[in-house]
Formats: C-alpha cells, structure tokens, sequence
C-alpha cells in the first residue's frame, strides 16, 4: 500500500467515526486528513523527482566516464611519456597497465638520452624529462598546471663546455 492509499484509507476511517462535519471535532479531523493527503501527495512527488534524478546521474557518470576514456586515449606529449599518471584519471599514460601494477617493475625504459627528474615546488609531483625538454626552458606541471622554467645560462652542457 502505498503512502497516498494509506492517507486515502485513514480518511475513510475518520469519516466513518460519524463525527458531524461542521462541529469541531469534525473540522478538526478534515483538516488532518486534508494534510496528510497532501503530504502523501507530496512525498510521492518527491520520489518520482528522486528517481528521475538519479537516472539523469546514472547517465552522466557513464558520459563521464566515456570522456574519460577518450580524453585517457589522446596522443601523449613526448616529455610526458615517463611522467606519472595524472591525476585526474590515475590511468591517462602513467606506468600502470590494466590489472593496476606498474610496467616500470618488470621492464626498464630503454632510452640512451639524459633524463632529469625534478620536484614541482608547489604540488610535491615527481617530473621526469629528457634534454629536448630542458632546452625549450620550461615544462608545465600535469599536477597543478604551473609553468616551471628552467634557467641554463651558466650551465656547462653535458660535454662540459
């Protein structure tokens, strides 16, 4: 039985106490049925709104989650490729495969260049580079977005000129 049959049944009943409509016992007991068939009403109302939004949430968490898995499939930037993952999705291109264990511990990274790691300073986030990167003088950080520069000038080259 639902919540408005049940207010509908607590009517009859009150109408069947024989008590006369225009005393104030009768009165009283229209006003009371009146307000709890409106309430029944409402809180019907609210649970048809509660299940229409919770399927308009179903629907945009699977949206989401198919933006995500196109935005996770992108072409990476090349000094990103070693970085860790991002930390939106914690899947885009970090070093996790898909039963979640780092491919790092099996295999080492074959590249012959030099690799600089560095600290972010304002979100703690380990980068890792190669020289290509450290030339063009900054590298934005997948962390937090801020630009990070590199200063070269006094530095001796990797030949040590």
């Amino acid at each position: 039985m639902t919540v408005v049959e049940k207010a509908a049944y607590l009517k009859g009943l009150a109408e069947g106490l024989g008590v006369e409509p225009g005393s104030k016992e009768g009165k009283l007991w229209d006003a009371l049925t009146d307000l709890l068939s409106d309430m029944a009403h409402e809180i019907e109302d609210l649970q048809a709104a509660d299940l229409d939004f919770a399927g308009a949430l179903d629907e945009m968490s699977e949206d989401l989650t198919y933006l995500e898995d196109l935005t996770c499939q992108l072409d990476v930037p090349s000094d990103l490729e070693d970085a860790s993952p991002c930390q939106n999705c914690a899947g885009c291109y970090g070093p996790e495969d898909e039963d979640g264990e780092d491919e790092d511990e099996d295999e080492e990274l074959e590249y012959d260049g030099v690799i600089y790691d560095v600290t972010c300073p304002h979100c703690g986030q380990e980068l890792s580079f190669d020289e290509d990167t450290l030339e063009q003088g900054s590298i934005q950080c997948p962390g937090c977005g801020e630009v990070l520069e590199f200063d070269l000038d006094g530095e001796d080259g990797p030949d040590g000129d």
